[in-house]
C-alpha cells in the first residue's frame, strides 16, 4: 500500500494540504454536532465536537491562536444554532484558556490529561451558556421569566455533566489524529540541519 511522502512535497503544497486537513476537520466536527449516533448521548446531550477541536487547537498554539479559533469555531456553531447565547464567547475562552494552561507546562499532552482538559472546558462552557441565559431573563419584563432562574441552572447541572463526560469520552478521537498530523507538519517545517 502506498503511503503519501509528505517530505517529497512542495513547501506550498504542504501548506495548502494543512490547511485542508484543519478546514476538513473543522467541518467533520460541524456535521457531528447535530447528528445523533445510538449510544453517543446522554439525556439528549451530545458530545461537543467543536469544544474538542478548540482544545486539541489550543494545546499547542498560543492564546491568542485559541482564542481566534474560538472565536470562528463559535460563530459557525451559532450559524448553525440560535446566536443567543452565542458560543463564541465560551469557544474563545476555552481557547484561551487551554493555551494558558499548557503554556504554563501544569498538563502533559496525553489522553488522559486532554479528557481531563475537555472535561473542565466543557463544564465551563456550559455554565458561561447558562450564565447568558440567565443574564437574559434577569432583564425580562416578566416576572415568570425571572422565576426561570432556577429551572435554568437545574438543566444547567446536567447539561454540563453530559456533556463533560461525552466530550471527554471521545476527545481522544478529534486529538489523536490531529495532534499526529501537525507533529508531522511540524517536523517537516523545521530547518534540516
Amino acid at each position: 500500500m502506498n503511503t503519501l511522502d509528505l517530505s517529497r512535497l512542495h513547501p506550498f503544497t504542504l501548506r495548502l494540504l494543512n490547511y485542508a486537513v484543519i478546514a476538513g476537520s473543522v467541518l467533520f466536527c460541524l456535521l457531528l454536532l447535530p447528528t445523533r449516533l445510538p449510544g453517543m448521548e446522554i439525556i439528549s446531550i451530545s458530545p461537543n465536537w467543536l469544544l474538542i477541536w478548540v482544545v486539541a487547537w489550543s494545546v499547542r498554539r498560543t492564546a491568542v491562536q485559541g482564542a481566534i479559533a474560538g472565536l470562528i469555531l463559535g460563530l459557525l456553531q451559532d450559524g448553525m444554532t440560535s446566536p443567543t447565547p452565542t458560543h463564541v464567547v465560551s469557544l474563545a475562552i476555552i481557547g484561551i484558556l487551554t493555551a494558558r494552561l499548557q503554556k504554563q507546562r501544569y498538563i502533559r499532552e496525553d489522553f488522559i490529561s486532554i479528557a481531563l482538559i475537555v472535561f473542565g472546558m466543557a463544564v465551563l462552557a456550559e455554565t458561561i451558556i447558562a450564565l447568558q441565559f440567565s443574564w437574559q431573563n434577569f432583564f425580562a419584563d416578566s416576572a415568570e421569566l425571572r422565576r426561570n432562574l432556577g429551572q435554568i441552572w437545574l438543566y444547567h447541572q446536567r447539561v454540563a455533566l453530559s456533556s463533560a463526560i461525552l466530550s471527554s469520552l471521545w476527545a481522544p478521537a478529534v486529538y489523536y489524529p490531529l495532534s499526529r498530523w501537525w507533529e508531522q507538519i511540524s517536523d517537516l517545517e523545521q530547518p534540516q540541519a
